[in-house]
C-alpha cells in the first residue's frame, strides 16, 4: 500500500502568542485534489507553508510521500503556484526561463539546461497552451497565462504534490476552465494537487475533497460533506447556498 502524499500529524504552529494552527491533522491520499477552505486568518497559509516546510511546526509532525518534507524537497516531490501578489512580474525572465526553474534540481554543476530540460520545458509548455509564448517576458502574460505557467514547471519538474494558492483570483472564466481541466488531468496521472481558495463555487467541481480550517479542522472528507450548509456556517459565520 502506497503512503498518503501528505500526513500532518497533531500540527500545532504559533507565531509568538498567536496561536495559527491547533493539533491539525488532515492525510490526503495520492491521486487527489484538494481544497483547503477557510476565512483569512483561518490558518490556510500557515499550513501549506508548513506541508511544503518553510514554517517548522512547534509540535506534530509532517511526512511527504512517506519522507520527511526536506528530502520531499530535495527530490523535487513538490511543486508550488503562488499568488499572483506574491511575484515580482518586473523581473526580466521570459516564460520558458520561469518554466525551466522547474529544472534547476536536475541540472549538473554547471546549472546549464541540456537538451532533455529544453524538450521538458517545451513539452509542458504545450501541455498549458502556452507553446508559443515561451520567449514573452513573463510580465506581459495575462493572469490566468502566468498560473499556467507556473503550472508548467511543476509539470517539467516532474512533481509528484503540486500547491495552489488561491489559483482562480484574477483569473477570467475561460483560464478558471482551462486551469482546472489540467489539474484533473494530472489527478488522473496520480498527482495530487493541493488548492488553497476563497471561491467556493470552483471547489465542487474540481476537488475531490475539501478541508475546512479555523485553526482547528472543522471538517475534512468529500465535497458533499464538507460543504455541507451546516459545517460552512461553521467555519464562515454564513449561511450556504
Amino acid at each position: 500500500m502506497s503512503p498518503n502524499a501528505i500526513s500532518a500529524r497533531h500540527v500545532t504552529v504559533r507565531y509568538g502568542e498567536v496561536l495559527a494552527l491547533d493539533d491539525v491533522s488532515v492525510q490526503v491520499g495520492e491521486g487527489r485534489v484538494c481544497g483547503l477552505l477557510g476565512m483569512n486568518g483561518s490558518g490556510k497559509s500557515t499550513l501549506f507553508k508548513s506541508l511544503m516546510g518553510l514554517v517548522k511546526p512547534d509540535t506534530g509532525d509532517i511526512s511527504i510521500m512517506g519522507r520527511d518534507r526536506k528530502q520531499a524537497r530535495r527530490e523535487g516531490l513538490l511543486a508550488y503556484v503562488p499568488q499572483s501578489e506574491a511575484v515580482d512580474w518586473t523581473f526580466p525572465v521570459t516564460v520558458a526561463d520561469v518554466v525551466l526553474m522547474g529544472r534547476y534540481g536536475r541540472l549538473g554543476l554547471t546549472r546549464h539546461p541540456r537538451r532533455a530540460d529544453k524538450a521538458a520545458m517545451r513539452a509542458a509548455l504545450t501541455r498549458v497552451g502556452l507553446g508559443e509564448l515561451a520567449h514573452r517576458p513573463i510580465g506581459e502574460l495575462s493572469g490566468g497565462q502566468r498560473k499556467r505557467a507556473f503550472v508548467a514547471r511543476g509539470i517539467a519538474q516532474d512533481a509528484r504534490l503540486l500547491f495552489l494558492d488561491e489559483p482562480f483570483a484574477g483569473v477570467d472564466k475561460k483560464s478558471e476552465a482551462m486551469i482546472s481541466a489540467l489539474l484533473r488531468e494530472l489527478r488522473d496521472e496520480g498527482r495530487t494537487v493541493i488548492i488553497s481558495t476563497h471561491d467556493l463555487a470552483s471547489v465542487p467541481e474540481l476537488c475531490d475533497e475539501a478541508v475546512l480550517l479555523q485553526q482547528r479542522v472543522i471538517a475534512h472528507g468529500p465535497i458533499d460533506e464538507v460543504l455541507a450548509p451546516e459545517t460552512l456556517a461553521r467555519t464562515f459565520g454564513v449561511e450556504a447556498r
